[in-house]
């Protein structure tokens, strides 16, 4: 049996939140949790857009939207020139709750709740991009000025940890999170996620998104406050958050689009290749399919959206979380056709956001069983635009999904050199998933 390796640490104010228990005898009916009973005033997941909105300065309409995004070039003079013309700020400084009343909200429910009579985890992966962006913004936050200069967009997802499967589709839910580690112009936000249970608050995931700080116009970087932690915890934070920016460097430095597999992964391929070959003859073109395998070709699951302006974020670009749910739920889908059963997340890992997605576009994806160990299936989301002046196709996002199925499930077996690279990838962020690296 395989065990994840939970290394994301946490602050104070996170880890005080998940020991809060309303008490014997105090619980309200259902999953409303105590701290989002009638009279508690609490900021909710759908006031997080508005309050974006209002730190940037732009409208809900459309037209008016777009005027207002030309009408922040004006704020470029705003910007500083040096990060050390910048106050430090706290991690406290940043720290949000926000809540999800699940429990007592039943419109609200509806918008949540799958199938299978729990949450919808696509939804999730929207409200935590949205706070990783307000998040950011109180960190920045500059108290003279009426809306920010700066404009602060997703860089990529580093990590999402799930803790538990099971999330209530009628108990309260709630988010809180902080910067923890700041550089010239990127700084990293760690989340998590709470459930009201039982009586008591239980985690369900953790989250590392990494943000990226840019002019008014979103055109070039842009510095941001320096962090200064306070104690030993917060101490171990930063520095977990140095080790992160470390490790995604090696972790692209070693990509298989730059160098070749190691001495071990390419032994992983010649094994697997052999295992292919017809020993009726003597080819390297006759290839059989093993015993309870599944070729690469044959795991893909395809989708098409069109990117109307309903799904804009507060800069007139597709919102990342929408880009995000939507490949989760294709990648879901697919480990589900594949394994034959309800797959459930166990890890989001390494989603890089390349290039903006503009309104109007044709945005395909791809999904992609690329390895599979056991019960585990391990599904690459590809999406790219097609401009329809040049003909060209852009890629936009790599996604990176891990999942578990019910049952053990096929192997999936590459054929050409392409996609035994697709393998030796998909194993890479298994290995760094279950065990912090990838094992080669």
């Amino acid at each position: 049996m395989l065990t994840l390796r939970f290394w994301v640490l946490r602050s104070l104010p996170s880890m005080l939140c998940r020991s809060i228990s309303s008490g014997p005898g105090s619980s309200p009916a259902g999953g409303q949790a105590p701290d989002m009973a009638e009279g508690h005033s609490h900021l909710l997941v759908n006031d997080v857009r508005n309050r974006l909105r209002e730190i940037v300065g732009v409208s809900t309409n459309w037209s008016d939207h777009r005027q207002a995004m030309k009408d922040r070039t004006s704020l470029s003079s705003l910007l500083a020139k040096r990060q050390e013309d910048l106050p430090p700020r706290r991690m406290k400084d940043s720290y949000i709750e926000i809540h999800l009343p699940l429990g007592s909200q039943h419109g609200l429910r509806e918008k949540y709740l799958n199938v299978h009579n729990s949450v919808r985890f696509g939804r999730i992966l929207e409200d935590l991009d949205s706070l990783g962006v307000l998040i950011c913004y109180s960190h920045t936050k500059d108290p003279s000025l009426q809306r920010s200069p700066l404009s602060i967009v997703t860089a990529l997802v580093d990590k999402i940890d799930m803790r538990k499967n099971i999330i209530y589709p009628d108990c309260d839910i709630k988010f809180t999170g902080h910067v923890s580690w700041v550089g010239k112009t990127s700084m990293e936000a760690k989340m998590h996620m709470l459930q009201y249970h039982d009586g008591a608050y239980s985690p369900v995931l953790d989250a590392t998104f990494v943000m990226v700080a840019r002019d008014p116009e979103n055109k070039r970087a842009a510095f941001i406050n320096p962090l200064i932690p306070e104690g030993p915890e917060e101490e171990a934070l930063f520095k977990q958050g140095e080790v992160n920016k470390t490790r995604r460097s090696e972790i692209k430095t070693a990509s298989l689009l730059k160098m070749a597999p190691t001495a071990e992964e390419r032994k992983i391929v010649h094994s697997m290749f052999l295992n292919t070959l017809d020993s009726t003859t003597v080819s390297f073109r006759s290839r059989v399919l093993p015993p309870n395998s599944v070729w690469m070709e044959d795991a893909k699951l395809k989708g098409l959206e069109i990117c109307h302006p309903q799904e804009r974020n507060i800069f007139n670009r597709i919102f990342g979380g929408f880009l995000m749910r939507k490949a989760y739920e294709l990648g879901w889908a697919n480990a589900c056709t594949y394994g034959g059963s309800r797959p459930h997340l166990v890890a989001v890992d390494d989603i890089m956001f390349q290039k903006p997605v503009e309104i109007g576009s044709l945005l395909f994806l791809s999904s992609q069983v690329c390895y599979t160990k056991s019960n585990h299936i391990q599904v690459r989301v590809h999406t790219e635009v097609f401009d329809s002046q040049s003909g060209k196709h852009n890629t936009t996002n790599v996604f990176h999904f891990t999942f578990c199925s019910e049952k053990e499930v096929p192997q999936i077996v590459p054929k050409s050199y392409g996609e035994s690279m697709l393998y030796l990838d998909g194993k890479r962020h298994f290995d760094i998933t279950f065990n912090g690296m990838p094992a080669v």
